[in-house]
């Protein structure tokens, strides 16, 4: 599909629709910057309660917005709890994780935005 796009005096956009991010599980939609000339990429996590990655880094910093619900955000063996408009930064080769931790239906919203045009992991649990 052709995506919007200007370019002048050296600036581009591109426009890039919700419905092409593809899923990346569980209510996840996952963006890789690079295909788009962006640095970032980042993951748009909607989970229930008790769901959340298992432990895992990167090479490089990752950044958690939180937009709505409640998680237990582990990073260096150290958990703190984190709500609505709370932003967490980990730095690179730093061991993380996080989990819903709200009740019932509550759903959590967060933005993971890894400081990479692609993303790059590597899990630490079997």
């Amino acid at each position: 599909m052709q995506r919007p796009r200007n370019e002048r005096r050296g600036l581009v956009y591109t426009v890039i629709r919700s419905s092409e991010l593809p899923p990346s599980g569980r209510g996840t939609v996952r963006f890789e910057g690079e295909p788009h000339g962006s640095a970032v990429s980042f993951f748009l996590v909607n989970n229930l309660p008790g769901e959340g990655p298992d432990l895992h880094k990167h090479p490089y910093s990752e950044t958690w917005i939180v937009r709505s619900g409640t998680a237990r955000m582990t990073a260096d063996g150290k958990d703190v709890e984190v709500g609505p408009g709370d932003v967490m930064v980990v730095g690179p080769e730093t061991p993380h994780k996080f989990k819903n931790i709200g009740t019932g239906a509550e759903r959590l919203e967060i933005f993971c935005i890894h400081a990479s045009p692609r993303m790059i992991q590597e899990s630490l649990e079997d």
